[in-house]
């Protein structure tokens, strides 16, 4: 019994392995057969194509030589056949005033297949055939002409090689739909007047199309080129289809598209060359992949890019490039190296990287320091932050510094962004359908939305799109008002808001610590501030009974320096920050609110004080030198040694309104020309309570001064990050 078994099990393997060799060899031998099945192809005879000369069918209401499915021997054993079918066609197709389209469709054609021997010869000289172009044509046809007629003198004057002095017009329909091509194909210097339809079309060998013009839509959809495809300095002046398309190797440098240059889904097996290509409408290379090295170098884009989905194994070369519209690199992948140097991007540019796949241990983004990490852009931080985090390791590496900072300083702004919507936006979970109506919704996609997430919360703002009676339109015009979220309680709520203000702080007044010059011009207008308030409290004591004020000539002095130093801050704050005003609403809501309280206290209380008509301020005359006074309080020590070194500031010179300044320096940015504090005897609460203040914002805004100064300078930058 088990003997029978084991027999059983040992046979079925047996007819298991030979279905399985069957299947191995249907798969290999069905496409042979096939192939073999569609090269077995009529061969054209001189009677047969003259027959279809004779006789030309209507395709799009156009007479057409129909060629379709013949198998075209043009191989040099072939020569008087051969010579034949070019002058036969030649003069069928370009003769008369009707323009006559060419059919190989599905055609195998057999040896080298020259284009020019079935286009017209157009001299360099004359307008005969001008009825027949455009005017851009024409335009295009003069410039040609003149740029041959130069290149022929050139040669004359220098002994060389004389350049061809003809150009060729193809003046049909040119329809390669499925044709193969088994040797190289020439098309050099061919004006194509009419379309040119080369759908799932295989060149064998080379195909050369070098200054050609295409006047009509181009398309190659879903061809093969196998050899080298040579497309240099070819105008194509309507849309240019290349999608699907397979390329061994291409050159297209110094090509020109007037029109949509679509090359979705096509890929590149080895190096392409797109210099100096000019593309003056949408250049659609979304999903394309670049196995080779390439170069677009100083090429130039005059409308929207879209490498979406694109895969760049190798390096990918933007060196010197133009940018005029946004590029959209969403999805794509860069396994190699990716170079945007010296590449100028317009005011509206920018790259659109999110959800890029960049490793920065395997990949490299280079570009132009200090700029290119500010045309990276990223819509929202949910999905990128891996991203950034890599973007920022690759420029750290690469010790550029600058544009290391400007992605954590995009990645903050994403996150106070997401924080704002946090707190203010609607939450789909646990909004009233009163809420989700004011919102944007109707009564009957709230109620939906309502009963949906008693079953099932939601995870996501798309999610909505599964609700029966929410359409596209409302996600579009809600998504940015609404969030999905577990619901915040008061606590959370409230760290979360300061949180917000404080992330906020600092991008307003340092862009996340990458602005020194910000930053300056922060302390700047602060110090201005903060020296005009105290000058104010100290040198204007009272008015009555006797008058304790400060000079006329010492006010000019202290507001014109205010308004000096106050102005050149704001200009700084205007040209460096993203949002000048709100920057100055921030750094008057940390100079003002408590200093006038505290001053209107002060005033309002009165001084009946002794030493009253003393400053509150004294220095150290011991010493005159630049000092740091980081570590040092802003009131005067009790110890009566100590005390004896200081003696107040004089009120009657010129230049006392320079002493608040040395103060507010002490106090702001931790070091000044004297060693100035705040007496320790007959001095008011609320003085001292100003003074206290002044020296403890300060104290935060030098340390966001170093921060910033450690995250600039690129030395200390590596010290602290590696």
């Amino acid at each position: 019994m088990n003997t029978k078994s084991g027999k059983q099990g040992v046979k079925g393997w047996i007819q298991l392995g030979l279905v399985t060799l069957i299947a191995i060899a249907m798969v290999w031998i069905c496409p042979q057969l096939a192939w073999a099945e569609s090269v077995d192809l009529p061969s054209l005879t001189l009677e047969d194509l003259q027959q279809q000369l004779d006789a030309p069918v209507q395709r799009d209401g156009k007479p057409t030589i129909d060629l379709r499915g013949r198998r075209i021997d043009l191989r040099s054993d072939k020569g008087d056949f051969r010579d034949l079918f070019y002058r036969l066609l030649q003069t069928h197709l370009q003769s008369g005033s009707t323009a006559i389209g060419l059919d190989l469709s599905n055609a195998v054609i057999q040896g080298s297949f020259d284009l020019q021997r079935l286009s017209l010869r157009e001299p360099l000289y004359g307008e005969a055939l001008f009825p027949l172009l455009t005017e851009q044509e024409q335009t295009q046809l003069k410039r040609d002409r003149a740029r041959l007629s130069q290149l022929s003198q050139l040669s004359r004057s220098l002994l060389l090689q004389p350049q061809p002095s003809n150009l060729f017009l193809f003046r049909g329909a040119l329809l390669l739909t499925q044709t193969r091509f088994e040797g190289p194909v020439n098309g050099d210097h061919l004006f194509f007047l009419g379309p040119v339809s080369a759908q799932s079309t295989r060149f064998a060998e080379g195909a050369t199309f070098t200054e050609s013009r295409f006047s009509q839509l181009t398309s190659f959809i879903g061809s093969q080129f196998q050899g080298t495809a040579d497309w240099r300095g070819a105008l194509f002046f309507d849309r240019a289809r290349f999608d699907q398309s397979q390329f061994a190797q291409a050159d297209f440098q110094g090509s020109e598209f007037f029109a949509l240059a679509g090359f979705t889904q096509a890929t590149f097996q080895q190096p392409a060359q797109f210099n100096r290509v000019h593309f003056r409408d949408t250049a659609d290379l979304a999903q394309t992949q670049w196995q080779g090295d390439t170069s677009f170098l100083k090429s130039q884009f005059d409308q929207d890019v879209f490498l979406t989905n694109a895969r760049f194994e190798r390096s990918f070369s933007l060196r010197q490039a133009r940018f005029a519209q946004p590029v959209n690199l969403r999805g794509a992948a860069v396994q190699h190296q990716l170079d945007l140097g010296d590449s100028v991007f317009g005011a509206g540019a920018y790259l659109n990287v999110a959800n890029l796949d960049f490793d920065a241990n395997q990949a490299e983004l280079l570009g132009s320091p200090g700029q290119v990490g500010r045309i990276l852009s990223v819509p929202t931080l949910a999905g990128n932050e891996t991203l950034l985090r890599n973007l920022v390791r690759n420029f750290r590496q690469l010790e550029q510094v600058g544009d290391a900072n400007q992605l954590e300083y995009l990645t903050e702004r994403l996150r106070l962004r997401r924080w704002h919507r946090q707190l203010t936006a609607t939450n789909l979970n646990g909004a009233a359908p009163e809420r989700l109506q004011r919102v944007g919704f109707t009564a009957a996609q709230a109620a939906a939305i309502s009963i949906q997430r008693q079953t099932q919360p939601l995870v996501q703002v798309s999610d909505i799109l599964n609700i029966d009676g929410v359409n596209l339109a409302t996600y579009v015009k809600v998504r940015d008002r609404v969030v999905v979220q577990p619901r915040l309680g008061w606590g959370q709520r409230l760290q979360l808001g300061l949180k917000w203000l404080g992330l906020a702080a600092l991008l307003l007044m340092s862009h996340y610590g990458t602005s020194t010059g910000l930053v300056l011009a922060v302390g700047l207008v602060a110090v201005a501030i903060a020296s005009g308030l105290f000058w104010g409290v100290d040198r204007f004591r009272r008015v009555a009974p006797s008058a304790i004020q400060s000079p006329p000539a010492e006010q000019i002095g202290m507001a014109v320096s205010s308004v000096v130093i106050t102005g050149i801050g704001c200009l700084v704050i205007g040209n460096l920050s993203d949002r000048a005003g709100w920057t100055l609403w921030a750094i008057a809501l940390l100079t003002l609110p408590v200093p006038l309280a505290l001053i209107a206290m002060i005033y309002r209380q009165g001084r009946f004080h002794d030493q009253l008509d003393s400053s509150y301020l004294v220095e150290d005359g011991s010493a005159r030198q630049l000092r740091l006074l980081i570590a040092r309080l802003p009131v005067l020590p009790s110890f009566p040694f100590f005390r004896d070194r200081y003696a107040p500031i004089k009120w009657d010179r010129r230049y006392t309104w320079l002493y608040y300044y040395d103060f507010s320096l002490n106090n702001w940015f931790k070091f000044g020309f004297n060693d100035l504090r705040l007496r320790d005897t007959a001095v008011p609460g609320w003085v001292t309570a100003l003074v206290w203040y002044q020296w403890a914002v300060g104290l935060c805004y030098v340390t966001l001064l170093l921060w910033t100064l450690s995250r600039t300078i690129p030395g200390l930058n590596l010290l602290l990050y590696f």
